[in-house]
C-alpha cells in the first residue's frame, strides 16, 4: 500500500543560496544608498536654509533690518515686539511654519552674522558646533 509520491520543493541547499544572493544583494544596496542619504540630507538643509533666506530679505525690504538674534526666526511666522509699523507685517507671516533641519532639531539664526548681515545654520548630523563630513556645520555662508 505505499504510494510512490513525486514531492517537490526546495532541497535545504537551493534555500541557503538564495538566502546567500539575497544577503549579497542588499549588501550591495545598502552600501550605495547610505552615502546618498547623507548627501540627500545635506542637500535638503541647503534648499531649507535658502528658503529662510528668502523670506529674511522679505522681511527686511518691508522693516528695513534683519530680525534680533533673540527674535529668532518665530518673527517670520509671527510679528515681534520690535515691529514698528505692524500694517506692514503680512497675514499669515514670511513663512507658514519653520521647518526642521533633517535631524529634526531647529534651524539656528544669528544677526548680525560672523559671516554676513545674519547666519542661518544647522549644527549637522552631531548637533553640535563644528565638525566635519555629515557632522559639518551648514550654513548660508557657503
Amino acid at each position: 500500500m505505499s504510494q510512490n509520491r513525486d514531492e517537490e520543493g526546495f532541497t535545504l541547499v537551493e534555500l541557503m543560496v538564495v538566502i546567500v544572493i539575497i544577503g549579497l544583494l542588499a549588501t550591495v544596496v545598502i552600501v550605495n544608498v547610505l552615502p546618498s542619504q547623507d548627501r540627500a540630507m545635506t542637500e535638503k538643509t541647503k534648499a531649507d536654509i535658502a528658503l529662510i533666506e528668502q523670506s529674511l530679505d522679505r522681511y527686511r525690504l518691508d522693516h528695513f533690518t534683519y530680525p534680533k538674534t533673540e527674535e529668532g526666526l518665530q518673527s517670520l511666522m509671527t510679528a515681534p515686539a520690535s515691529v514698528a509699523q505692524t500694517g506692514r507685517y503680512p497675514n499669515g507671516g514670511y513663512l507658514r511654519r519653520l521647518p526642521n533641519d533633517p535631524w529634526g532639531r531647529p534651524y539656528q539664526y544669528r544677526a548680525p552674522g560672523r559671516q554676513g548681515p545674519f547666519d542661518v545654520f544647522s549644527f549637522g548630523a552631531d548637533g553640535q558646533e563644528g565638525g566635519d563630513e555629515e557632522n559639518a556645520d551648514i550654513g548660508n555662508w557657503g
